[in-house]
Parts: structure tokens; sequence; C-alpha cells
């Protein structure tokens, strides 16, 4: 378990580092390296965390682990951004939310109609 943990962190920043390097000799702005290697290679542990997950048919850790970044990006990362640089509210934010909101009202919609776990010993259905 340690070697798994460590090859995540250690191959996150092998894929940072090295991906701003390339996007740097091409000449790609710092901005949208900022938006698209960084996010997408600070995500890529619990993506491949989920994967794993799934192929082991641990499916509740895969979507427990996608839930869990989501609350932990809004509420956290969010916050302490919005200490150091306020943001000011704008009225195109309302979509956003509304979007927000539905998603997560479908969630919880989904996970407590959906097909649950047998009486099996806890297999799924499938």
């Amino acid at each position: 378990m340690l070697f798994g943990f460590s090859g995540l962190i250690i191959g996150g920043k092998l894929v940072v580092d090295n991906s701003i390097g390339i996007a740097m000799d091409l000449g790609i702005s710092q901005k949208i390296i900022g938006l698209t290697i960084i996010a997408a290679g600070t995500s890529l542990p619990e993506l491949i965390t989920s994967i794993v997950a799934a192929l082991k048919k641990n499916s509740d850790i895969a979507i427990g682990n996608v839930i869990g970044s989501n609350i932990f990006n809004i509420l956290l990362i969010l916050g302490i951004s919005s200490l150091i640089n306020p943001v000011a509210y704008n009225q195109i934010f309302n979509q956003d939310f509304a979007i927000l909101i539905g998603g997560t009202v479908f969630l919880i919609i989904a996970m407590f109609t959906g097909k649950g776990k047998n009486s099996t010993g806890g297999k799924p259905y499938y």
C-alpha cells in the first residue's frame, strides 16, 4: 500500500513537472499551462485511484473519491482562495450554481434509488 501511494505521488509530480517543461518549450502561455496541465496532473492520483477501485469492483470507493474531491475543492480551495483574494459575486454564477445543485440532487436520487447491493455478501447485482 505504501508503494502504491508513493507511486501516485511521484508519478503525479513527474507528469506535472515534465508537462510544464514541454509546454514551456513549445511556447504555451503560463495561464494555459495552469488551466490544463496543472489541473490534469493534480487530478491524476484521484483518477488512477478511482480506476483501480472500479476494476476491483469497489465502485463505492471510486464514487466517494470523486464526491470527496469535489467537496474538498469547493469548500477548502475556494474558501482559502477567497480569503487571499475575495471573489466578487457575478450573476453569471447563477447558471453554475443551478448546474451544481441539479447535479447534486441527481446524485442523491441516484444513490438512494439505484440498484443497491444484494444479500449475497455485498456483491453487486451485475
